[in-house]
């Protein structure tokens, strides 16, 4: 590819390998069920919502040069994604993800994403050596981030000057790597995308709603956060003056649930869009939540 990427999304890209049942499932269940293997991973999921906007989004993540790698990379240039600037190892294989979803939800799930924290600040090098900023001359564009990295990284990434002009959008991974993000929950430019458990991990508290939890993590020093509670109200917490009431609160459109991997990811690529276009801060959320729900009912179309 040789346009210019208009956002990068930074963590990991993978193979995800999904089990899918239609019964309601709990630890030792064995039943009938769809095991697919997808193009996954925080990164990917938010970079292929993107391209289904008329975005053109880059990835900065490991991939294998294995079999596996050669595969994701060809899967995901065909969706419109630009993975010429991944730090490609011949050392190291290509992540997965492995998971279990019932019609209760999701099971449990495994993350690989080991080679990604092995490469560490090596997936960074196009962001100073030229080919997508320097130092001096930062990437100005947005930069949508996952928990995917290491504490270490995503610290120095909110260190940084070369993310010092970059429109930071940070979520983490799951819940178990919420901690990770403690290093960016007050930085000035960067937005934050959690559940209410990952809020609640953050924060070191527990939280009854969504709304509850934005004031939680507004107190601690964010700038602006976006809280979802699965089919329960979502909320939009501002801290900056002039961005109108400091929290807001929507709920989302009911539908049938079919998957749910990838939904939090549909959601903040949703969000981040609507924002870029100029939406007001209600209309945003309600545009995330729309497209969010139309994820995890199977149906892509946005």
């Amino acid at each position: 590819m040789t346009q210019t990427p208009d956002i990068l999304c930074i963590g990991s890209v993978l193979w995800d390998i999904i089990g899918r049942a239609r019964l309601h499932m709990r630890a030792g269940s064995d039943v009938p069920g769809r095991i697919e293997r997808l193009p996954g991973g925080v990164a990917m999921n938010i970079a292929m919502t993107l391209t289904r906007f008329g975005r053109r989004p880059a990835v900065l993540t490991a991939i294998g040069r294995d079999r596996e790698g050669e595969e994701l990379v060809r899967a995901a240039e065909l969706l419109g994604i630009d993975c010429s600037f991944a730090y490609r190892s011949e050392d190291l294989p290509t992540d997965s993800y492995l998971a279990i979803e019932g019609a209760n939800g999701l099971i449990a799930a495994i993350a690989d994403a080991h080679s990604l924290e092995r490469a560490g600040e090596k997936i960074l090098r196009p962001l100073e050596d030229g080919r997508l900023g320097r130092p001096g001359a930062p990437w100005r564009g947005p930069v949508a981030l996952d928990g995917n990295l290491t504490q270490a990284l995503l610290a120095e990434i909110a260190a940084s000057p070369l993310f010092a002009e970059a429109d930071l959008r940070v979520a983490p991974a799951s819940p178990g790597k919420a901690e990770r993000l403690a290093p960016l929950l007050a930085h000035p430019r960067a937005t934050l995308y959690l559940n209410l458990e990952e809020a609640g991990i953050l924060c070191q508290a527990e939280f009854a709603t969504a709304a509850e939890a934005a004031e939680g993590l507004i107190a601690r020093g964010a700038r602006h956060v976006l809280v979802t509670d699965g089919g329960r109200a979502a909320a939009d917490g501002a801290a900056e003056p002039g961005a109108g009431p400091r929290v807001i609160e929507a709920a989302p459109p009911a539908v049938l649930v079919t998957r749910v991997t990838g939904a939090g990811d549909t959601f903040m690529a949703a969000h981040l869009v609507a924002e870029a276009a100029g939406a007001p801060r209600a209309e945003a959320l309600t545009q995330a939540l729309a497209a969010a729900a139309r994820y995890v009912s199977g149906d892509l179309a946005l």
